[in-house]
């Protein structure tokens, strides 16, 4: 890492501290060079995996862009929002795996968002999982109502039902706002991050 200040590619650690409730570390350094003291941030990151067999990183902001959409005109906040991102990457990394296919983080979002908003779990849902006609929105309609009369808040579809996740939720971004209208162009939330093995770590001037 180097010195934001003077460039210097040395320097020592002064303090560490857990951050982002344990997700990451925050690291006072001093550079060696000129003494001045600037902040790191090392966390472990997760890839998603797409159908394409291409792998990025899980992003909170990608999958509040996607799920945004749907809930346009919707009573919805930006912090409902936020939280909605944290459940679902924690839902992820719960996996314990390196590597996540894109599908497992639409199936993290539809949970949480049923619970948050029908009408916006309604749009994602009907670009996720790729609705054709008006019976699959009956279908889906029905055992929503279903799942509210019971309070089953667990999804039981299979995830073979669910397209590319983190492509959904790029594709839900496109066309979420219109869940009758043409889906061409959609993609999903995307959710990845890499490796727990390769950690990332990011300078500020702090």
């Amino acid at each position: 890492m180097r010195c934001p200040f003077c460039r210097n590619d040395d320097s020592r650690v002064v303090d560490s501290r857990e951050a982002d409730e344990g997700q990451a570390i925050r690291r006072r350094r001093s550079c060696t060079a000129c003494g001045k003291r600037f902040t790191t941030v090392e966390e472990a990151v997760l890839a998603v995996v797409k159908r394409s067999g291409v792998t990025e990183p899980f992003s909170r902001d990608k999958v509040v862009r996607g799920v945004a959409r749907a809930c346009q005109g919707r009573p919805v906040d930006a912090d409902a929002l936020a939280l909605l991102a944290h459940k679902v990457e924690e839902t992820v990394r719960a996996s314990g795996t390196a590597e996540v296919p894109s599908h497992e983080v639409g199936m993290a979002i539809l949970g949480p968002l049923r619970e948050l908003d029908a009408v916006a779990y309604l749009r994602f849902a009907s670009v996720y999982r790729s609705f054709s006609c008006v019976a699959d929105f009956e279908a889906e309609i029905a055992d929503l109502r279903g799942r509210l009369a019971t309070g089953d808040d667990v999804d039981g579809r299979a995830d073979g039902e669910a397209g590319g996740e983190h492509e959904a939720a790029d594709r839900t971004g496109d066309r979420a706002t219109g869940a009758g209208g043409d889906r061409s162009g959609t993609t999903m939330p995307g959710r990845g991050e890499a490796s727990p093995a390769h950690a990332s770590t990011r300078g500020s001037n702090v």
